[in-house]
């Protein structure tokens, strides 16, 4: 009977380990994380603040609107302020189940070029933040797994690692993994910490003041991309937010960046 007992006992233990690891996918709660920011419509103004290793800042302006059309959220930005970047724009295609396209227009060219899978991990308009940083990260570039679980904020919080699946994805993104510290209540995320290719820390982004929107989503108002080996930083500040927006798909054109 003692047998048949402790049979059963350690049968419900491993029933219950499995279905908490199951509870626990890292790739579920990624996902789900991407999902708790991902807004369909929207228009906002935002500045653009970058520092060097001395503290210096230079700013600027720009106006940001998305639409999602069908598998498709398309975002248009263009910068406002100074008079050196006013009028560069770039536009993204961000599928759901296949890589986002970008195209970026110079003014002092007046051309617009399509940006290559090898430019996402560059940096942005010579911020800190890269042209990955953008748009939304494809779920199937990279390899999760749990390896920790840490307070952020007085917020417990997944400590999850992601690697990318190829050579291709390590490439194209610019970094060997990232660790991401998401929130076990609302998937928000408040830190990821970026490797360079060799595992050394790269940089750390922190995200803060978030604020729900429609929907049930949230929308961060700040964000901060610091690299931990140059000392320089990047702070992304939203100014004005409107959880809706009524560009036509036709405007969100490669042929309407110089518009």
């Amino acid at each position: 009977m003692k047998r048949v007992f402790k049979y059963f006992n350690t049968l419900t233990i491993i029933l219950v380990t499995s279905s908490f690891a199951a509870s626990q996918n890292p790739r579920e709660i990624s996902k789900k994380s991407a999902d708790a920011i991902a807004l369909g419509s929207m228009e906002m103004t935002t500045t653009l603040k970058i520092f060097d290793a001395k503290g210096n800042a230079r700013s600027r302006t720009l106006n940001m609107a998305s639409r999602k059309f069908g598998d498709v959220t398309k975002m248009m930005m263009k910068f406002t302020d100074p008079a050196d970047v006013k009028g560069t724009s770039i536009l993204i295609y961000d599928y759901e189940e296949r890589a986002d396209e970008m195209w970026i227009y110079m003014p002092a060219l007046k051309k617009t070029r399509r940006v290559v899978s090898n430019e996402r991990g560059k940096n942005f308009m010579g911020s800190e933040f890269t042209n990955a940083d953008m748009s939304k990260p494809n779920i199937e570039d990279f390899d999760y797994k749990i390896i920790s679980s840490e307070n952020i904020n007085g917020r417990a919080c997944h400590v999850i690692e992601a690697t990318p699946v190829s050579q291709e994805s390590l490439q194209s993104n610019g970094f060997s993994k990232k660790v991401s510290y998401i929130d076990k209540e609302n998937y928000l995320c408040y830190k990821i910490e970026y490797y360079d290719l060799k595992g050394k820390i790269l940089k750390t982004q922190t995200i803060g003041d978030y604020r729900p929107v429609e929907g049930g989503s949230y929308f961060y108002y700040e964000m901060e991309m610091k690299n931990e080996q140059n000392g320089r930083k990047s702070v992304l500040k939203t100014e004005k937010f409107k959880p809706q927006s009524q560009m036509t798909e036709a405007q969100f054109s490669p042929s309407n960046l110089d518009k």
